[in-house]
């Protein structure tokens, strides 16, 4: 899978993705794009869309992306936090659909 992760997520959760192609917004020249054009823009490259953004789903309409979109939700966006999820990420990403929104967490 094509996976792009937000700059709010930690960086190196890319190394942890494993068996999938990950960047991350920053680095696809992406930085400061509003959520409305960064999901248009995402749709077009990517499949999965991992944010630590819980409000994404009130702000955007989803349906209007084809993009799977999963929220890391942990107490914080560091990496010791994040890294517990990967494990559930890693097991959902095939599972994930366009225009929708999946939460991963550990409670």
């Amino acid at each position: 899978m094509r996976i792009l992760l937000d700059e709010c997520v930690d960086r190196r959760l890319v190394a942890l993705i494993i068996g999938h192609k990950v960047t991350t917004v920053p680095r696809h020249g992406w930085a400061g794009k509003k959520n409305g054009e960064l999901l248009r823009l995402a749709a077009a490259e990517f499949d999965v869309f991992i944010t630590v953004d819980n409000n994404l789903p009130d702000q955007q309409n989803l349906q209007l992306y084809d993009l799977a979109v999963a929220v890391l939700v942990a107490p914080t966006n560091r990496l010791a936090d994040l890294q517990p999820l990967v494990p559930q990420l890693l097991d959902q990403l095939p599972k994930l659909l366009p225009c929708t929104m999946t939460i991963i967490t550990n409670a």
